[in-house]
């Protein structure tokens, strides 16, 4: 019941392991009926278990980042996570108060150069990420994301499911705001550095067969370079430079590819009458030569090797 009210956002199987760690050994459905007797278990806590799961087979093949709701924050915006994909990791947890690119390019260098950096990330069409008023929608910050060798991966249009373990945090992250409330604005970020400590360290994950995050995640092998050298396309691929605002002039016509990656060069990959526009190794445009017409692409659905 003391660990109960300490942690009013763990159910039994948390505490269950809790109770382990300090030689006390019972199961989780004992642990719950003791809390149901004395009337500590909500409604809202008896959800079923999730039947699939789809998670990177490594830790750092794959960082999900969101922002979360400002529901309860008292800011703009709520605080940007970034999670890793197969051990739940909370790499950064951080109120920046603003979606800016460079508050979240900050943050993004410090997790790179205390972890390392990822193969992949994961995000949803959002700012500062996504910009849907601008032709392409890529911005100067996924720019920078992909020259360090990431791949990019962006979510389902109004698909949150998709960003899965980062959306699961937020759900842990608004629990523990609701049900132990949060300190005064000037100590929030220790909250919330506190928070990702007990997450990472200390609270055991069902979808880890009861592990920590911290006892699957390791960091990355790959360095983080703030000035990374130009890309070395394959050898022999087809490769053009864009325009100054991010045009690509192929065919006898100009196509819009992304201002934000004006001058920089990009490989074409054609298939049948189709061309992949790649930049780096991410695939950022389809061109189509029967329509005369280019698309957003999702680079996750791709069948075709980069």
């Amino acid at each position: 019941m003391e660990l109960r009210r300490a942690r009013p956002d763990w159910g039994a199987r948390k505490l269950a392991v809790l109770l382990a760690g300090e030689g006390l050994e019972l199961p989780a459905a004992t642990v719950h009926r003791i809390l149901n007797r004395r009337g500590l278990v909500r409604v809202e806590d008896r959800h079923p278990q999730a039947l699939h799961r789809f998670e990177r087979e490594e830790p750092n093949q794959l960082w999900q980042m969101d922002f979360k709701s400002p529901k309860g924050w008292n800011q703009p915006v709520g605080p940007l996570s970034v999670i890793d994909d197969r051990s739940r990791y909370a790499i950064t947890l951080f109120q920046t108060g603003t979606t800016r690119a460079e508050a979240v390019r900050e943050q993004l260098e410090q997790a790179f150069t205390s972890c390392g950096v990822p193969d992949a990330m994961l995000m949803d069409h959002g700012t500062p990420w996504w910009n849907p008023a601008s032709a392409g929608g890529w911005t100067q910050l996924t720019v920078w994301l992909m020259k360090q060798g990431l791949r990019l991966h962006l979510s389902g249009i109004r698909h949150p499911q998709t960003q899965g373990k980062v959306e699961r945090f937020h759900g842990a992250l608004e629990k523990a705001r609701r049900l132990r409330g949060l300190p005064e604005p000037p100590l929030r970020q220790r909250w919330l550095d506190d928070f990702r400590q007990e997450y990472n360290c200390v609270r055991p994950h069902q979808a880890l067969d009861m592990k920590t995050p911290a006892s699957l995640w390791r960091p990355s092998s790959r360095p983080y370079v703030a000035d990374p050298p130009p890309w070395q396309y394959p050898e022999g691929a087809e490769v053009h430079r864009l325009g100054k605002t991010g045009q690509l002039t192929f065919n006898g016509r100009l196509w819009q590819v992304a201002g934000a990656f004006a001058s920089e060069p990009v490989r074409l990959i054609r298939i049948d009458q189709r061309i992949l526009v790649v930049y780096r190794n991410t695939l950022v445009r389809e061109l189509d030569l029967v329509l005369q017409g280019s698309t957003m692409v999702d680079p996750c659905k791709t069948k075709y090797p980069l």
